[in-house]
């Protein structure tokens, strides 16, 4: 009989607002749980695999702002498809032969159980290497932002961490971050959604686009 395997449905892929699935794993800093992050912010990010030039450029600047994203009380949580053997050789290898160390977990998915869980690789793909993915998850578990980009081109750290900062920011609902906004900078007034607001704006744009000065700013 011909195998129907190939034609189930495919799991739905990870959305803004989904809870993460959670996983238990092995890491280069012993098991780890995604769950027991839980009560701070973590960005939990892929690469599609260790010894490879971009994930090494990327892996040696997210190190370099380890304290960065620690004073914003973001965890860091690393993700590859290769074995616990491999992500050791390779942060023992940047360690001894470029002088950084890797102080964040990365954790192996052999079997690509959290590969797949979290749509880091197709389903009916024939490679294992995973894509680019980076989610962002807050302190209740849930994506607030993902990014995902193919293997040949490096993500930014400095975005990453505006990332967190905006979302850290709006995450109360009462302000919205303007196009590239940096702390301290400028925020968006949520709009006006009922008539009266709207027709008693002061100009015709007042409803829906109003810069305010932060006043959470240090």
């Amino acid at each position: 009989m011909p195998d129907d395997s190939d034609n189930r449905p495919a799991a739905r892929p990870i959305r803004i607002g989904d809870t993460a699935p959670d996983f238990i794993a092995r890491s280069t800093a012993g098991p780890v749980r995604l769950s027991d992050y839980r009560g701070r912010w973590l960005l939990f990010f892929s690469h599609p695999g260790d010894f490879t030039p971009v994930c090494t450029s990327e892996f040696l600047a997210i190190a370099r702002a380890a304290d960065r994203f620690a004073a914003l009380d973001c965890v860091l949580l690393a993700h590859s498809v290769d074995s616990l053997f491999s992500h050791l050789a390779w942060i023992r290898a940047l360690r001894d032969d470029l002088g950084v160390a890797i102080p964040f977990p990365i954790v192996e998915d052999p079997s690509l159980e959290i590969a797949h869980a979290f749509g880091m690789v197709d389903a009916q793909s024939f490679s294992a290497a995973t894509v680019r993915a980076a989610f962002f998850i807050d302190p209740d578990g849930v994506v607030r932002a993902l990014t995902i980009y193919p293997l040949t081109v490096g993500r930014s750290v400095d975005e990453m961490l505006r990332t967190v900062a905006a979302l850290q920011r709006t995450s109360d609902g009462s302000a919205m971050t303007p196009e590239g906004w940096q702390p301290g900078d400028d925020l968006l007034v949520p709009p006006e959604l009922a008539a009266d607001g709207v027709l008693a704006a002061d100009n015709p744009t007042g409803w829906f686009y109003t810069l305010a000065s932060d006043g959470r700013a240090r």
